[in-house]
């Protein structure tokens, strides 16, 4: 993970490039004068073997797009951004084919030809280069889902194969979906089973882990090598229901086959006073917490192949033995009264290593929830220039963060933008000074084509799962909150959960390009719901001035130009 660069080219054009994990974000600024003949911005990008491509367009000048559009019909409408200009300040590129070593982006603004409404000409160009998977720190690794609803290239990809058999269980064999898990689950899947793979090789290595949603075949086949050397923490609670067959849920399933090869006493099942939420690995060796795993995603399908989720991985025993010592507090005890009474779940813990970035750490269930969500709420409230997010479900929760979020489209001197899904599935995408619209699934459900549906149709979570937010994450003093929490009181008093507070502008912008490639990809969703054959999305002309919002000072569209291509202040300024 690297910081931005930038290029200022020809004529005041600048590309500045923010590396996420595994993706860019791209920003892009032209001096107001130019803006009267600017058309949008063509980019194309070099990857390290050399291949050059331009990126595309959903959008064209002559075809409309409307609510009633299907992809199939989107799908023949991509259009390269040389003849369909992007119309908009800023790009998340996803690379089809990600691999190590520089991606060169060169962008150019594309010109109206004098008197012309729709006749196009390269105008000035800017190029920059990035590394998308550059090592960040040695003690740690951060990996997102590719998001199963988030990624349109899967039907093109895999021809809406679907991803598991009928009935599911969790013993089926994976090879016939190997290509699609590795393409969906992507980073986070990888970093999971890395460490099982570890954990199964060296004998001389214990594995604790804590579960929620819990019925991936492989990752049950791994644990099952273990043996004694496991143990396995799992939720209990009512949540899980029945594969759909009559039968009982995969989790007891998963309970039996790990009781039966790690031995019954090596299983516990338990929920505190609600769910034991936490999903984390804890790598022991000769007894001593090494390395941790944890993040949004549950050891399940859904949580690594359907939903957007994040993992970490701390390869620090400073950061692992905070997370053996709740592992051990729960699996003597697991009571909510007795774990919110341990030293544990008492305060924050701050982790200090050159190894690292500047990470501290809590768990819950605490006495009260302030321990944890006021340090939070704090950081919104005293955000500067931006804050982005990605939370499964506020509408019903409360406490301090969610009301802090909830009051954020009120801040007219932030850019706040985020989604989050309510528990009727409907997904919210949080616009800066406005109220949030919602995204109906009905809507949704039949417009993508399958097997999108049935995942569409799901409750809250079912496609934001992530529970995180990230603070100025180009300014001076950048935070990202993250973990298992959804970032309400009764959960931080109820649940076994995990949160981290990192204060490093590398970690906090690539999750803040996370946040913002679903942003905007729902964002999308959000105004093709509302096109018409009388208003329908398609490029505007000339005379139809599309620049005009990003250049008036009283727009969020101002707010954000700025806030992504203009120079993040020094440290110390404000």
């Amino acid at each position: 993970m690297a910081t931005s660069k930038v290029a200022s080219g020809e004529h005041g054009l600048t590309l500045r490039a923010y590396p996420g994990a595994g993706s860019a974000l791209l920003a892009l600024d032209l001096p107001a004068a130019m803006r009267s003949d600017l058309a949008g911005f063509a980019v194309r990008y070099t990857d390290p073997a050399g291949k050059t491509a331009w990126l595309s367009n959903r959008l064209t000048f002559d075809t409309p797009v409307t609510a009633q559009t299907t992809p199939a019909q989107r799908q023949q409408i991509v259009t390269t951004t040389d003849r369909a200009p992007l119309q908009k300040f800023h790009w998340v590129h996803f690379p089809p084919h990600l691999v190590k070593g520089e991606y060169v982006y060169e962008a150019i603004a594309m010109l109206f030809k004098s008197g012309a409404e729709t006749d196009l000409q390269p105008g000035p160009s800017a190029k920059v280069s990035v590394n998308l998977l550059e090592d960040g720190y040695p003690g740690f690794t951060l990996g997102f889902t590719r998001g199963y609803v988030s990624s349109q290239a899967y039907a093109g990809r895999f021809h809406n194969a679907p991803i598991v058999p009928s009935p599911q269980t969790v013993d089926y064999p994976t090879r016939p979906f190997a290509e699609r898990y590795e393409w969906l689950g992507f980073q986070a899947r990888e970093l999971v089973f890395d460490l099982l793979a570890e954990a199964v090789r060296d004998v001389g290595t214990t594995l604790d882990v804590f579960a929620y949603d819990f019925n991936e075949p492989d990752i049950i086949r791994a644990l099952a090598k273990l043996g004694p050397r496991l143990r396995l923490f799992l939720d209990d609670s009512a949540t899980h229901v029945d594969d759909g067959h009559g039968k009982a849920p995969l989790e007891e399933t998963a309970e039996a086959i790990l009781a039966t090869s790690a031995g019954a006493s090596r299983v516990k099942v338990g929920h505190f006073s609600r769910f034991q939420h936490n999903k984390v690995m804890i790598l022991r060796r000769a007894g001593t917490p090494v390395k941790v795993l944890s993040g949004s995603a549950n050891f399940s399908v859904r949580g690594l192949y359907v939903q957007s989720n994040n993992v970490f991985v701390f390869d620090d025993e400073q950061v692992a033995g905070l997370y053996g010592q709740a592992f051990d507090q729960a699996w003597a005890s697991p009571s909510t009264v007795q774990f919110a009474a341990s030293a544990i779940s008492s305060q924050w813990f701050t982790a200090q290593s050159s190894r690292l970035p500047k990470v501290s750490v809590s768990f819950s269930p605490h006495q009260d929830s302030g321990v944890s969500l006021e340090p939070v709420a704090q950081a919104i409230k005293d955000a500067k220039s931006s804050v982005l997010f990605a939370i499964m479900e506020i509408g019903s929760g409360s406490g301090p963060v969610l009301k802090a979020v909830q009051e954020l489209p009120a801040r007219k001197d932030l850019y706040a933008f985020g989604t989050t899904q309510r528990l009727d599935g409907a997904l919210s995408v949080t616009k800066p000074g406005e109220e949030s619209p919602f995204v109906p699934f009905s809507y949704l459900h039949s417009k993508v084509p399958p097997p999108f549906q049935a995942e569409y149709a799901g409750g809250a979570g079912q496609v934001i799962h992530h529970k995180f937010v990230v603070v100025d994450f180009n300014g001076p003093s950048p935070v990202v909150f993250a973990g298992s929490s959804n970032l309400a009181a009764g959960g931080e008093q109820e649940n076994g959960d995990n949160l981290i507070a990192i204060h490093d502008e590398r970690v906090a912008t690539a999750y803040a390009v996370e946040a913002i490639g679903l942003i905007d990809h729902y964002r999308f969703r959000v105004v093709q719901q509302a096109a018409n054959d009388a208003t329908p999305l398609r490029l505007k002309t000339r005379s139809e001035d599309w620049t005009a919002d990003y250049y008036d000072p009283a727009s969020p569209k101002y707010r954000e130009r700025l806030l992504f291509a203009q120079p993040p202040p020094a440290k110390g300024t404000q």
